[in-house]
């Protein structure tokens, strides 16, 4: 993988007895310990295991400064075993590890992680957030802020609220299911995919949306792209395939490249910075585990839609992409 951001911080973890092998990486502590999710996933070896780690800290330091939360950037993922374990043993393994860094860092849920996972990680340190004894999962966040800032970039790019607006959301789990709810009930029309071809009919028919094979939402007309799956998915395949105005969804690092932006940019498509849009869950999970409120942490994921306004009118009177925008903005944060 190219252009992989040097960490400020890079730890290896291994513990054979339960098959663990992670990799937590800390991007940046200025504004206070790193916050970031623990991802669990199949990678090929542990340098790719360790290049996601990196990018995704490093996406985390400016999310997490533009959500004016006061954490650093950080993130973990851990090595899906190739074969049978003990699940509980090995997260409650990756506990100690967490315990070990001392506080620079808090792990909650992300791609592949459940509550369950956060509690066997809590038996063993209190640096983590999502346990069921704390404040859950942070999916219904991530998909209320994802809303917001869709409904923001129409209201910019189109002039119009989200009621008929078409909106192709890839991805259907935890995040892509809520987000596809709440954009129902605004009056979008949906398309929806996802690998899961029972839970994207599932979706499809609680939503009224139309349910399409994987490799048909990318080049579905819609007036609104939402990926909600894995990351690098806008890369150089598919960006001619593209039929939409606006890309606008939760996934991480979407963007195979960041020059991508501009290419979007020049065929006309507006792409919403993904470290922007999608950092409903880590609010929802930082400030849970600071102890504020729900009534708190849902006013302050309400405003990712003024934040994504403002982005993109700051961009649009620079003549900036909104992806330089934002990454000057969260920059200009952290120099304190």
């Amino acid at each position: 993988m190219s252009d992989v951001p040097e960490p400020l911080e890079l730890h290896h973890f291994s513990d054979p007895a339960t098959g663990l092998e992670a990799v937590v990486a800390l991007d940046d502590l200025t504004l206070g310990p790193a916050f970031g999710g623990c991802r669990f996933r199949a990678y090929g070896d542990l340098k790719a295991a360790s290049d996601d780690a990196c990018l995704l800290a490093a996406g985390m330091t400016l999310k997490n400064a533009l959500a004016g939360i006061p954490f650093g950037g950080g993130k973990a993922v851990i090595r899906l075993p190739a074969g049978a374990f003990d699940r509980a043993a090995l997260f409650a393994a990756f506990g100690n590890a967490i315990d070990g860094l001392n506080g620079r860092y808090v792990t909650a849920m992300d791609s592949g992680t459940e509550t369950a996972d956060m509690d066997a990680i809590a038996s063993r340190t209190r640096f983590v957030s999502g346990s069921s004894e704390q404040e859950g999962d942070p999916s219904p966040s991530t998909a209320r802020g994802v809303a917001h800032g869709i409904r923001a970039a129409v209201a910019a790019e189109l002039e119009r609220d989200l009621a008929g607006i078409h909106v192709a959301i890839q991805g259907v789990g935890h995040v892509g299911a809520a987000l596809a709810h709440r954009l129902a009930a605004e009056g979008a029309r949906l398309t929806v995919a996802d690998v899961d071809s029972r839970q994207a009919k599932a979706v499809a028919d609680a939503t009224g949306a139309r349910a399409v094979h994987p490799s048909e939402l990318l080049i579905t007309p819609c007036d609104v792209l939402a990926p909600c799956a894995f990351g690098g998915v806008l890369d150089d395949a598919v960006l001619p395939t593209l039929a939409c105005r606006i890309i606008a969804g939760a996934a991480n690092n979407q963007l195979a490249r960041p020059d991508m932006a501009a290419q979007l940019a020049a065929r006309g498509i507006l792409y919403v910075p993904d470290f922007v849009i999608n950092s409903g869950g880590v609010i929802h999970a930082a400030l849970a585990w600071q102890g504020e409120s729900a009534d708190a942490i849902g006013q302050r994921v309400d405003q990712i839609g003024t934040t994504v306004a403002d982005i993109l009118a700051r961009a649009r009177s620079s003549g900036s992409l909104p992806e330089v925008t934002a990454v000057n903005l969260a920059r200009s944060l952290l120099q304190i």
